[in-house]
Order: structure tokens, then sequence, then C-alpha cells
């Protein structure tokens, strides 16, 4: 039998909806806000894949909402490995999880959260690893019985820096399968980043790398690393700001919805408006009417404009290195958002993707990514897109539903 190891960290992800930019220390500020718990769901698309081996695999797992319940409702054969007190689960529920799930010498482990859920595992594994260097007649018979496991993110945080995770829930699912129906998997270190929340809520991204975890990697199914550093070519983002202000100008009445990441915040900074670097902000007339938006925020502007008529433009671009559009430091564009924006006239045509080519390069042929968590909305999102890379200069790049 496959022993799969399975960890969710049921907060994860709950700030991003709600501009909070993490979850840290601010679960119940996001619930108050109307923040939605979506780790068990983003790890049932990925188990999914795994159904039809279901006869094959024993999961080991948590009790409740930290695995116990994902897997159970999806049919699987379950056996618990550790109990929390309560629902309200903290960073040393993982840990505890995951040295249990090492005892138990499982096959690979598969957790849900963000970087600060990798942080945890990736102390255990480190504690674990430096134990079993240690001489043998240092360790004691416990310390022997935890072997080094491969471990694998499901991304469901707000914050997904770290080289541990799949490019999506599928994703992971399908590295799993591949282990499963023993298929070659090369086994790599993936580095474990994480930035400092308190900051980046300021929009200062300071990341800095934790250590490393060994990963089943896949280059079709694992992010890599999120490339750092602003865009050096300036000539070139002062071109693409040009061509988006002269649409915003003949557009005016037009609301437009500015999405987060350093592109965009260079086009705001060539409007002379202030913005939210990792947040969204929404701009009529060339001046900034909210700034920072939650998605319900969002959604009550959007059906204000529906009610003016307002035809509603969204301006987004890409994360550097993995090539996400939607479903990664965006979560305020949620699908509905998303839907609303593309069934009005003008369709896809509505969604306004900027980048330089020197990022696209940087992808290496990959489509871009878009994991709203919404199969129907990735499927509908798919296909070629145009991207803004220049003034007047558009190129035609592929958008793909998750894998």
């Amino acid at each position: 039998m496959f022993k799969l190891g399975l960890i969710i960290n049921p907060v994860a992800g709950v700030g991003g909806s709600v501009a909070l930019k993490g979850s840290d220390d601010m679960v119940e500020h996001a619930l108050d806000l109307g923040a939605e718990l979506k780790a068990n769901t983003r790890t049932q698309t990925a188990l999914s894949v795994l159904l039809p081996y279901q006869n094959e695999i024993i999961v080991y797992t948590v009790n409740n909402q930290m695995g116990e319940q994902a897997a159970k409702e999806l049919g699987f054969n379950v056996k618990l490995v550790y109990q929390t007190r309560n629902d309200n689960t903290q960073s040393s529920d993982t840990e505890h999880a995951i040295s249990a799930l090492l005892a138990e010498q499982v096959d690979v482990v598969l957790f849900a959260g963000g970087d600060g859920t990798a942080r945890n595992i990736a102390k255990v594994v480190a504690l674990n690893t430096e134990q079993n260097n240690q001489p043998k007649s240092q360790q004691s018979s416990q310390q022997s019985m935890l072997p080094q496991v491969p471990v694998l993110g499901i991304p469901a945080g707000c914050k997904i820096h770290s080289g541990v995770y799949a490019i999506t829930p599928t994703a992971a699912g399908r590295v799993v399968e591949l282990m499963i129906t023993k298929q070659l998997v090369t086994l790599t270190e993936g580095d474990v980043m994480d930035i400092d929340e308190s900051l980046f809520r300021q929009g200062i991204v300071k990341a800095k790398r934790f250590g490393e975890m060994q990963i089943p990697s896949e280059l079709r199914y694992v992010q890599a690393v999120k490339s750092g550093g602003k865009e050096s070519d300036e000539l070139v983002l002062h071109d693409i700001s040009e061509d988006i202000i002269d649409h915003m100008s003949d557009n005016n009445e037009n609301l437009f919805v500015i999405g987060s990441g350093s592109t965009t915040n260079f086009l705001m900074n060539e409007l002379g408006l202030k913005n939210t670097l990792l947040g969204v902000d929404l701009v009529q007339n060339e001046v900034v009417i909210a700034s920072d938006v939650t998605e319900n925020q969002l959604w009550q502007q959007l059906m204000l404009a529906k009610k003016t008529q307002q035809r509603v433009k969204l301006v987004i671009t890409l994360i550097g290195g993995q090539g996400h559009i939607f479903g990664r430091g965006n979560q305020q564009l949620s699908p509905r958002i998303i839907r609303f924006i593309i069934e009005q006239h003008g369709g896809k045509e509505n969604i306004i993707i900027i980048a330089t080519k020197m990022k696209l390069t940087a992808l290496n042929n990959k489509a871009l990514i878009s994991d709203t968590g919404d199969n129907e909305l990735d499927q509908l999102l798919s296909g070629f897109m145009p991207i803004t890379t220049g003034y007047k200069d558009q190129v035609l790049y592929p958008v793909s539903s998750p894998l």
C-alpha cells in the first residue's frame, strides 16, 4: 500500500480575499471580515487526482480539518497519527503532525498551506536530518525511526515564495500519481522561503531563505522560486505604461481595477497615483477611488458600476518565474469578480495583461497559469491572450488551466 502523509493548515490563505496579505495572527480578523476557509477545498482538488488509486492508498493524517475530513469525504482509507486538542489549530500542531508522519515512514508528505506552513514543516525536517547525521552512538532509538521523507506543498496560502510547492493543487496530485504508478520522479532540494508579513502589509517584500526540503520534482508540476527584484529595463516599463495610459485616457469613464505587482506599480507611478503594491486599487478618470480593496469591497464597486452602466477593465501582471496571473497574491480577484469582468461586452478583452518580454522569456515557453479555484472559469480563460509588452506592442501568449 502507498502511504500518503497529509497535513492541512485549515486557515492557510484566509487573509487573501480580505486584503490582509497573509494569515499569520490574522485569522479571527479575516473571518470577521467575511473570509472563507479554502485550504480543505484545494486539498480535495489534489486528492481527487488520486481517486483511481484509492484502494492502493492509506492516508496518514491529522484529525478533523487538518486532513481527516478532506480525505474521508472523498472515500480514502484514513489512519490518524496525531490528534489536535481543539479546532483552533496552531503551528505547533503542524510540527507535531510532521514528526508523527516521519515516524510512520510514509512515502511522501503532502501538505496544504503557505510559506509559513512550509517553514513549520522544514523546521522539524531539518531537526530530523541533523539527528540522523549524528553518530549512531548518540542517536536514541526514537530518533533512528525518523527517516528522510520527501514533501510536497499544495498551494493554499497568501504567500507562496518557496520552491517546495506544486504550481497548482491538481499538479500536486499529478506528482503523487507518478509516484503511485512507479514512474520515475526526480528527488531534488526545494528552497523554503518566507517574507515578513508586517512589512508585506506595508507594501515591502523582504524574502528570506529558511532552509530546504527534499521534494519529488517534475518540471511540469513544481514551481520555481519566485524571481526577485524589480524590472531593470525602465524604458520598456515606461513604454508599457504609456500604452495603458493612452487606453485609460480614451476610456476615462470606465472603472479600472489595478492588480498587484511591480509592473502595475510602475504604471501607477507613471500616472502619478499612489497605489498598493501588493493589493488591488480602483481607478476612474485617472483618480484612485479606492485603495487596497477586499474582495467584497471590490464586488460592491462592480455592482455600482453595473447600475451606472460603466465598463470594467482589469489590469494585471504575472508572477515572475512562475507565470501565475490568478490565484497567487491576488485572491481579491475571486471567480465571481473575474466572471463579472469577462461577461461584459468585450469578454476576455476586458482583462489587460502587462509584462516585459524579458519576463515572458524567463518562463522558458511555459504557459501562464490561471488557478482561480473554479475549473470552468480556468478553462474559459485558457488559450492565447494578448500581453502588452510595449507601446502599441503586444504578443500572443498561451494561458492554461491548472494541470
